[in-house]
Parts: structure tokens; C-alpha cells; sequence
């Protein structure tokens, strides 16, 4: 029987110090979360690699790579979305995270009552940001779809003198008859018409010299 009881957010925690690491890890996991804690950017890294996390909460002052630098790496290579904790409120800071795409910076000391709304928000606008690239993605697709069925449709008319509609259900017929999805068979067309007019062709003039 499956449960109707809704999944606890998965968060990432790092941070350098090993008290704060522990208290805000046990409190976050009473709040009902989901904790897995990292002491550095390299183990978050790792952390990260195993999957399965909501919100990356990083501390921005740390040995070796800072959170800083770990922002930038995971905004190259991953979704996940990420907010600060630092003790230092330096505004060249706050503005590298927030290009760096931060959903939240936070000054310590920070309790959890503090911290909870925070991340409350944070999870609520990275699920927004993913649904707009998911609905980007498929608008894109579409798109690419729909412009390479008016090219095929394009080859047609000009290689057998067809207007739009005849071009057009005469790539609906070869669909069928390949039992085949239309933008499949188009995309095959444009891809037989690009490799052709890539392919250099040998003039008259250069073949009576060979």
C-alpha cells in the first residue's frame, strides 16, 4: 500500500566548522529534513555524486575550496539549487553569490526557526526554476520539431513542384508507409539535403584536368 505521507527535502550541509556542522544537521533533522553533511567542498562534491539532494546549504569561508568556488562548480554541473550561510555579510560576496545564482544568503550565528523559512523558499523557487527549464526544454524541442518539418516540407515542393499542402501529405504518406512518426521522416530529408550540400561537388573544369 503506498503511503500518502509527503517526502522530506533532501538537504546538503557544509560548513568547515565540525559544531556548527553537527548542531544545524540535528536541528534541521528534527525540523523534518533530510541532512546529509559535508565539512568541505570536496566531500560535498562527493555527497552531491550519490544524488538525491533538494538544496545545498554551503558555508562560504572554508579551506581549500570555498563556497564560492563550489557554487560556480555546481551551477556548471548540476541542478541543484543552493543558498549561504557566512559569517561575513562582505557585499563583493554577497554579490559573487548571487551571480554565482544563489537563492539566499544568511548571516550566522542562525538558529533553526531562522533558517527554516529560508530553505522553505529556496526549495519552492528551485522547483519553479526547474519546471521553467523542463517547459524551456520541451518549447525548444517543439520548435526544432516544427521548423524541421517545414524544411522537409520545403525540399519537397522544390524537388517534385508540389505546393505546401500536396508536399506536405506527401510526407505524411511516406510516414505511414514506414510506419513512422512525420518528424522522424523529416528529420531524415533535412538530414539527406545537409549532408549533400556538404558534400563537394567537382566541377567540370577540375574533372578535364584529372
Amino acid at each position: 500500500m503506498e503511503s500518502n505521507e509527503p517526502t522530506q527535502p533532501r538537504l546538503l550541509l557544509v560548513d568547515d566548522d565540525r559544531l556548527v556542522l553537527a548542531t544545524l544537521s540535528e536541528g534541521l533533522r528534527d525540523a523534518g529534513y533530510e541532512v546529509t553533511a559535508a565539512a568541505s567542498a570536496e566531500q560535498a562534491i562527493s555527497r552531491m555524486q550519490d544524488g538525491g539532494v533538494d538544496l545545498a546549504i554551503l558555508d562560504v569561508r572554508m579551506p581549500g575550496m570555498d563556497g564560492i568556488a563550489l557554487s560556480a562548480l555546481m551551477r556548471e554541473h548540476s541542478t541543484v539549487p543552493f543558498i549561504f550561510l557566512s559569517a561575513h555579510g562582505d557585499l563583493d560576496i554577497v554579490r559573487q553569490a548571487a551571480g554565482n545564482g544563489a537563492l539566499g544568503f544568511l548571516l550566522k550565528p542562525i538558529d533553526i526557526p531562522q533558517l527554516v523559512p529560508s530553505i522553505e523558499a529556496a526549495l519552492a523557487r528551485g522547483a519553479e526554476i526547474s519546471r521553467l527549464k523542463d517547459s524551456e526544454l520541451r518549447l525548444n524541442t517543439a520548435l526544432s520539431t516544427e521548423q524541421k518539418t517545414r524544411m522537409a516540407v520545403g525540399v519537397l515542393m522544390e524537388r517534385r513542384r508540389l505546393d505546401r499542402r500536396a508536399a506536405f501529405e506527401a510526407l505524411r504518406r511516406m510516414a505511414r508507409s514506414q510506419r513512422r512518426k512525420i518528424t522522424l521522416v523529416a528529420d531524415d530529408i533535412v538530414r539527406a539535403v545537409e549532408t549533400l550540400n556538404g558534400t563537394p561537388q567537382t566541377s567540370h573544369d577540375e574533372s578535364a584536368t584529372v
